[in-house]
């Protein structure tokens, strides 16, 4: 599910928390939201990529950037694991990304590269399966 994010932000709202609301989403995604209950919705998967994409653009070492989507009721957070690497030419990273909504806590392992204008794009985004 490789889906790019460009310039994707989330306007004008200080918060450390990647967030949405009610204005922020359109008929489609507001769908999806409401009927997805064994799983993130679009939605919830929109703002852990634009979680990604802001701690990986930040770059710190050891840092997480939480997402929050009050429509749905989901939260999490995403950490940038080990060291970026290079495939294509490009610079990439992977990351994992938690997923907690009603009490239960399941995770996402991604990957992400930056593009030529330098925006990170997420290359993929899917469940986590512990080896």
């Amino acid at each position: 599910m490789g889906v790019g994010l460009g310039g994707c932000s989330v306007g004008g709202k200080e918060s450390a928390f990647a967030q949405m609301d009610g204005t922020d989403l359109t008929g489609s995604i507001g769908a999806l939201a409401q009927s997805s209950a064994d799983g993130p919705s679009e939605a919830d998967l929109a703002l852990a990529r634009i979680a990604a994409s802001d701690v990986l653009t930040k770059g710190g070492k050891d840092s997480s950037q939480p997402w929050e989507n009050p429509a749905t009721g989901a939260r999490g957070s995403v950490t940038p694991l080990a060291t970026a690497y290079t495939t294509d030419g490009r610079s990439c990273r992977d990351f994992l990304a938690s997923y907690v909504k009603e009490g239960s806590e399941s995770w996402m392992q991604g990957a992400a590269c930056r593009s030529a204008q330098g925006h990170w794009e997420i290359r993929s985004l899917k469940p986590w399966r512990r080896s």
